[in-house]
């Protein structure tokens, strides 16, 4: 993502809480900050916002939505590219998420709390799953209701039951403007997924995932970029289980279709109103993710700097 910003002429800073974080060495300058749960996170951000006149502040995980999205006011004159609180809110609650889809008449899977499950189920498999989770945490496959009562006991988080969706699995990524417009909205196969994350997919022009993006992105007033992932059920029923206001892990393959979600960015933060051009981009790009590295050298000074040599097989 960082390497895609610079690719678009913007001037990066990235932030994080330690040297070793990667992403750091790869934008225009970097800052160590304290930790988003810690009393001077809002100001650390503040000042790098004054000091270097940040335009726009993009959050790249779940962790720090809540802060950022209620400190808007102290982070100006930067935009700060999320949604209201409250869509935060349903978002980051994935049992509010499905209440809100269903009073809004957009498909999601069956979905209970614990002390609302039905005497009988007559839809194994469920899933227990963390009502606010990430990356596949806390989430337990139950054939039965022996399993279920087991896992509900097991969980340490704050749970729900989900039935599990039998279907083909497709993420959407979306980007909407300040005003809540979809701007774009590019599906994308799951072929391959591991640890909640996509590993392999491809993007396929498919008019009624893109639809639903849009109506996805519009209907909850998201702002900037988000995931929507569903399924495609065998009665062709498209069924929402999950909606991430962030750019998803694999940004990679919407930014190579043509999503142009950076400079997008770039554009609102300067007052620009681009135009929405849903469902423009090239279909068929297959991405194959896979584990790479930064290799440096610690400096005297405990800063991190490049290696004076070129990295071989032999070093």
């Amino acid at each position: 993502m960082i390497d895609a910003f610079n690719e678009a002429g913007a001037t990066t800073i990235a932030t994080d809480t330690s040297i070793l974080a990667p992403t750091l060495h790869r934008a225009s300058s970097y800052a160590l900050v304290p930790g988003f749960t810690e009393p001077d996170y809002i100001p650390a951000l503040a000042e790098l916002v004054r000091e270097h006149g940040v335009d726009v502040i993009v959050p790249l995980t779940d962790f720090d939505h809540r802060v950022l999205s209620s400190a808007k006011d102290e982070l100006a004159p930067a935009l700060v590219l999320l949604p209201d609180r409250d869509v935060i809110e349903n978002t980051a609650d994935k049992y509010n998420a499905h209440v809100f889809f269903c009073e809004h008449g957009i498909a999601s899977p069956d979905t209970w709390l614990p002390e609302d499950l039905p005497a009988e189920i007559d839809c194994y498999p469920v899933l227990v799953k963390a009502r606010e989770g990430f990356s596949g945490n806390h989430i337990y496959r139950a054939r039965n209701r022996e399993e279920l009562d087991f896992f509900l006991n097991y969980t340490e988080v704050p749970s729900m039951v989900q039935r599990q969706c039998q279907g083909t699995e497709f993420s959407v990524d979306i980007f909407c403007d300040l005003d809540s417009r979809c701007l774009n909205a590019i599906p994308r196969s799951m072929i391959h997924s591991k640890g909640g994350e996509s590993i392999k997919g491809m993007s396929v022009r498919d008019w009624e995932l893109i639809e639903l993006g849009r109506r996805v992105g519009e209907t909850m007033r998201l702002r900037g970029p988000a995931t929507v992932q569903c399924f495609r059920e065998a009665n062709g029923r498209l069924e929402i289980t999950d909606v991430n206001p962030r750019f998803g892990g694999a940004f990679a393959l919407p930014h190579a279709a043509g999503s142009g979600y950076p400079e997008l960015i770039m554009a609102l933060a300067t007052g620009e109103r681009p135009e929405p051009r849903v469902g423009e981009f090239e279909e068929g790009v297959v991405m194959m993710r896979f584990y790479s590295q930064i290799v440096m050298k610690m400096g005297d000074d405990g800063t991190l700097v490049p290696l004076d040599r070129p990295l071989t097989a032999e070093s």
